[in-house]
């Protein structure tokens, strides 16, 4: 998997991908990300990517001819027919009006060759950009400084489901959302009491087929 994300700021990624899972998988080659300075495609002298917008307003919005570039740069192929689906990658623009972001997305995405991640900026985009990307994601129904969290968010989600990137990869599939609004059942460990919680008898029974169906039940919202 191979993830292009155009940014303002390529800074704010090197912490947060720079270890654990995330850092390890790019370590072993699992996943590759690489960081876009938006500013690359400015449409001045002066590095700048956004302007005014058209009937006042408060605030800047990224131009649409910037991204325009940004994506015939990394995407030639974009506007020809071609059989192999993996040199088309799928574009996806960060923005308060996108789509909600859920682990059905992630398990679609985590199918994808490479992904552009497009983090906006200042009050948004033009509306023109929306054209040149296959969709729009929000990751909830805030407002943040820019779109770098949410693209972190999606590598991250997505990253964790391709092979080999948790080690046991059935780690990823008996969890909370893997399937549509069913959220994981409750665990526990040692010790079996804990200032008088007690585990639940039937994980200490040792019948596999009882487990089972109390997770299932659980899992289901059977209280």
């Amino acid at each position: 998997m191979h993830f292009d994300i155009i940014t303002l700021d390529p800074e704010m990624f090197e912490s947060p991908f720079g270890a654990g899972i995330i850092g390890r998988a790019i370590k072993n080659k699992k996943i590759k990300i690489k960081f876009h300075q938006m500013r690359q495609w400015a449409w001045n002298n002066y590095g700048a990517v956004d302007d005014k917008p058209y009937g006042g307003g408060v605030g800047m919005l990224i131009r649409v001819d910037v991204i325009d570039k940004a994506i015939k740069t990394l995407c030639p192929y974009r506007d020809i027919s071609l059989e192999k689906g993996d040199l088309k990658p799928k574009i996806i623009l960060t923005g308060a009006k996108g789509k909600r972001f859920t682990q059905k997305d992630a398990y679609r995405l985590s199918k994808e060759k490479n992904i552009i991640i497009i983090c906006g900026r200042y009050e948004g985009f033009d509306e023109r950009i929306s054209k040149l990307v296959d969709e729009e994601i929000s990751i909830g129904d805030y407002v943040l400084t820019g779109g770098e969290l949410p693209a972190m968010v999606m590598i991250d989600s997505i990253s964790r489901l391709l092979p080999g990137v948790l080690g046991k990869d059935e780690s990823s599939f008996d969890e909370s959302f893997s399937n549509e609004n069913e959220k994981e059942y409750p665990q526990y460990t040692r010790p079996a009491d804990f200032e008088g919680e007690k585990v639940p008898e039937v994980l200490l029974s040792g019948d596999p087929t009882k487990i089972k169906e109390w997770q299932e039940k659980q899992k289901n919202g059977w209280w």
